[in-house]
């Protein structure tokens, strides 16, 4: 590499055509500070993606409060629905960003949420407004789950590989942050005039207390309007990630691709369905307490916990830290049991919270030592197909491990993604069921189980396959 390319990557515009993040010199002078520019309008971006993706979480509370007559299952459909729809998105997001490019998808994916966020001010103004409605508010919400995939993919792009923990965990930690944002932010404005009479009148509640839920979706706009603007002034595409989706797709064929889905499902599908049916969960078993005094400090320290654990996982390793992980959600689920009310008698608020703040700071460290994982495995794979390569061939191998590392972060998120529907509609079929959300969290436990058990025999052990 000559030394102008170690100096200043060649540029037309917004698009960068030389970059070489694993050449120390270059990654020293420019491309380290390119790349944190790049990281730096991401994480708000994602942030308040996260934040309209869980908006429901927060608002299904309040609705039968001022006037919706929608029923307990219904509302637990509202809170899992965006993750359903998000999870979906997910799929055909995991590879735009190699076709269109990241500042302008980012610009353009951020945009598009201020749809669910405007249409949900306009619809709690009118109780007649029917749950089909909310349903689909609450569908184009997981427009805000799907550029995680976008995001993740991108980033993934502008770092070394020795640095990659450490940036998806911030870009997904901090971004994580806006599951807690809105469960704090969203109680809070709905209770005060914010926009004045620009937004409308507010709602009472049987008690005759006054209610702007409209607040609960109008709060993001201009924040969204100011990171769109950012992502699309600011921000760089990487003609070194363009790709087909031909050359992505060979992922469907990687064993580890699906491997990786499993484990995530159990990490980030956890922390993203835990957040969406904390709340109603709180609701449902301990009447007397409010779920929203208490919320979002689960998906705060999950979201803070991430970007600890990508520095973790670059430090011990992403196997050994995903490994511990398991065992222990297994051990803190049983505490949540425990701490349950049964048929309405007993139960201990302060030890279920406890055990949950335990499970969402295991899930949201587990977040990052799975994401961890992924590069060094098919970079290990990759290198080892290319061994007997020339120089040229191992040059192309580095590529090919880099575009499809990016492509299994965005679809493993996808799939990961799912457990924010499946768990807050297991609790609700729990609950029909059975009367308790027991048999949902001992599935739960299961569930937990293989994931340890794959863990350990495909990257943990003495011998694995591909130690990671």
């Amino acid at each position: 590499m000559n030394a102008q390319l170690a100096v200043k990557p060649r540029s037309v515009g917004s698009v960068i055509h030389d970059w070489h993040p694993e050449d120390a010199a270059f990654w020293a002078r420019t491309g380290n500070r390119i790349a944190n520019r790049n990281l730096a309008i991401s994480i708000p971006a994602l942030l308040l993606a996260f934040a309209i993706w869980q908006m429901f979480s927060a608002v299904t509370i309040s609705l039968p409060q001022v006037g919706f007559k929608f029923d307990t299952n219904e509302l637990f459909w509202l809170a899992a629905l965006p993750a359903l729809s998000g999870a979906t998105l997910r799929i055909f997001y995991s590879f735009v960003v190699p076709m269109f490019g990241g500042r302008r998808w980012t610009a353009i994916a951020t945009a598009s949420l201020l749809l669910p966020a405007v249409w949900l001010g306009i619809a709690v103004q009118d109780t007649a407004t029917p749950y089909w409605h909310f349903v689909a508010i609450a569908i184009l919400c997981g427009l805000g789950g799907g550029n995680f995939a976008s995001s993740m993919s991108n980033i993934s792009f502008f770092y070394p590989k020795a640095k990659q923990g450490f940036a998806l965990g911030m870009n997904a930690g901090l971004g994580n942050l806006g599951v807690s944002a809105t469960q704090f932010v969203i109680p809070l404005v709905v209770t005060f005039g914010l926009f004045g009479a620009i937004a409308g009148a507010p709602q009472l509640t049987a008690e005759g207390k006054q209610l702007f839920l409209q607040n609960a979706g109008f709060v993001w706009v201009p924040f969204l309007v100011i990171c769109a603007i950012a992502a699309w002034f600011g921000m760089h595409d990487l003609a070194a990630a363009r790709s087909s989706f031909t050359e992505q797709a060979v992922i469907f064929k990687r064993k580890h691709n699906w491997l990786m889905c499993w484990l995530y499902i159990g990490t980030f599908g956890s922390f993203i369905g835990f957040s969406a049916g904390f709340p109603m969960l709180i609701k449902t078993q301990f009447p007397d307490v409010n779920p929203m005094t208490y919320a979002f400090l689960g998906p705060l320290v999950g979201a803070l916990m991430r970007s600890v654990g990508g520095w973790m996982a670059d430090k011990l390793g992403g196997a050994l830290l995903t490994f511990w992980v398991f065992a222990l959600m297994i051990v803190a689920v049983f505490a949540v049991v425990h701490f349950l009310p049964h048929h309405g008698q007993g139960g201990n608020f302060h030890g279920f919270l406890g055990s949950f703040m335990a499970l969402f700071v295991l899930s949201g460290i587990g977040n990052a030592s799975t994401f961890r994982m992924i590069p060094v495995i098919f970079r290990t794979l990759h290198e080892r197909w290319a061994a007997n390569e020339n120089e040229e061939g191992k040059a192309a191998a580095t590529r090919q491990a880099g575009i499809e590392s990016a492509a299994v972060i965005g679809f493993s998120s996808a799939i990961g993604a799912y457990g924010g529907f499946f768990i807050p509609k297991s609790y609700g079929t729990s609950i029909v069921w059975t009367g308790g959300p027991e048999m949902a969290l001992y599935g739960f436990v299961a569930f937990y189980a293989t994931c340890l058990l794959v863990t350990w025999w495909w990257y943990f052990r003495r011998g694995a396959e591909t130690p990671c």
